[in-house]
């Protein structure tokens, strides 16, 4: 069964998270460089069956564009043209690195280790892959 990836897209590090093969669990999976992520998911494509990509949209707390959002629009086609056969999808990313700074607190995260800002884009990610699959959930 294809899974379901996310990103959380920067301009320094792409946070990513997967499903399990059920599309149940999202998992973090990985932070990398920008500059590296086509290269990562190219190789991650090559082991793993994936239905879709789902994208972090930044959005202001007046559910316009955010700033980032023109650099999210050009990744968001550049993914499209690599990769034709997979879904690309994005959802509302408001939010995530606050409630993933809070769930680092919440699970007794040291401050040193929440300072680790791939951890952060990578639960960011996990995140946004969590709203994807409720807000699926509640379609199907």
């Amino acid at each position: 069964m294809a899974r379901i990836l996310a990103i959380d897209y920067g301009t320094k590090r792409v946070g990513i998270a997967v499903t399990d093969p059920l599309k149940i669990i999202a998992n973090g999976l990985d932070t990398v460089h920008s500059k590296d992520i086509f290269v990562f998911l190219e190789n991650y494509l090559k082991k793993e069956a994936v239905e879709c990509i789902v994208v972090g949209w930044p959005k202001t707390l007046m559910n316009t564009p955010s700033s980032n959002a023109h650099q999210v629009k050009g990744f968001i086609r550049l993914l499209k043209e690599k990769f034709p056969t997979v879904k690309i999808e994005s959802v509302d990313e408001r939010f995530t690195s606050q409630m993933a700074l809070q769930s680092m607190i919440d699970g007794g995260m040291k401050k040193k280790d929440r300072q680790n800002k791939e951890m952060v884009d990578m639960i960011s990610a996990t995140l946004i892959l969590q709203t994807w699959l409720q807000m699926e959930g509640n379609m199907g």
